[in-house]
């Protein structure tokens, strides 16, 4: 540029010795308008090395911002296939886990509609447990209220007994240390006869004495119409000795017991439906046979007299 230059003076100094002045001045005015583009251009020139510098400067930095985003994009892309990693193990605890959880789910499930059925079931039967407690207190409240009448009813009964014994007992006051007891048990009034007052020894014919007892007795039986009359008949363990269709005790306690009967039929207005007779022989004893006067209470006839239960029994059907 410097050479170009000079060389550009030296021509144009020639030239002025042989040009003419007019041509001098233009060259002269052509010469400073180069000098002045060419210190443009110099500073120009100067503007682009400082740019040029910058430009080197940002690329140097641009090269380095590149090596640290290399630096940064590896680290990132280790991060994102770590992440990556992470994720699918994720997934696959996350998907196994969910199936394990889908078949807790569906054996919750099923054994939930089990305990549904069984609850149900349950409902149905508890439902009719309390049908049938409500029938059952219904029937236990009614049998309660038939046992209320029942024992009305046997307390009546019960009275009713007790007024007849007492009936009885002074109607047969004066047999009464005579073999005759009257006593009251189970309900039920027994009249007890001795074989001193009734009959002879190994006989069935009931004795005077014993005809007039039955006659004060079939008084009060025939004013009491609700009573059954049964009577037994009694031995005690020493055999029998007789002859002809009476052949031991039980024959002699059956044979007694009907004598007796047929008094009792003849002394009162007593219907024969109403009066039994039966034998226990030796076998239904007061005592043991070991003594004399046990044996004594032993050979004894009882009137057993039982208050008609046709009430209490229509009540408990």
């Amino acid at each position: 540029m410097y050479k170009r230059f000079f060389i550009f003076i030296a021509v144009a100094t020639c030239l002025a010795s042989c040009v003419s002045t007019k041509k001098y001045d233009a060259l002269l005015t052509d010469r400073n308008k180069i000098k002045k583009e060419n210190s443009v251009l110099l500073a120009e020139l100067e503007g682009l090395k400082d740019e040029k510098n910058n430009l080197l400067t940002e690329n140097q930095g641009l090269k380095n911002d590149l090596v640290d985003h290399n630096k940064n994009k590896a680290a990132l892309e280790k991060q994102l296939q770590d992440k990556t990693n992470e994720l699918e193990s994720l997934k696959l605890r996350y998907d196994t886990t969910m199936e394990n959880y889908l078949q807790q789910i569906g054996g919750k499930n099923r054994a939930l509609n089990a305990a549904n059925t069984l609850l149900k079931a349950k409902e149905t039967e508890l439902n009719e447990k309390e049908r049938n407690l409500e029938n059952l207190q219904k029937d236990y409240e009614e049998k309660n209220k038939r046992l209320d009448e029942v024992k009305k009813a046997l307390a009546a009964k019960e009275n009713e007994v007790k007024v007849m014994k007492t009936k009885i007992s002074k109607a047969l006051v004066g047999f009464e240390n005579k073999g005759l007891q009257v006593e009251m048990k189970d309900g039920k009034v027994y009249v007890s006869m001795e074989d001193k007052l009734m009959f002879a020894s190994g006989s069935w014919a009931v004795s005077k004495e014993g005809l007039q007892a039955i006659k004060e007795l079939a008084k009060v039986l025939e004013e009491n119409k609700d009573i059954n009359i049964s009577v037994e008949g009694h031995t005690d363990n020493i055999a029998y000795k007789g002859s002809g269709n009476v052949k031991d005790n039980w024959d002699l306690s059956v044979m007694r017991a009907t004598s007796i009967v047929k008094e009792i039929l003849k002394a009162g207005k007593i219907t024969p439906e109403r009066i039994a007779a039966s034998g226990r022989g030796e076998y239904s004893p007061k005592a043991a046979n070991t003594t004399p006067e046990n044996r004594a209470k032993n050979r004894r006839t009882e009137i057993i007299l039982t208050p008609k239960m046709s009430e209490v029994m229509e009540i408990l059907k």
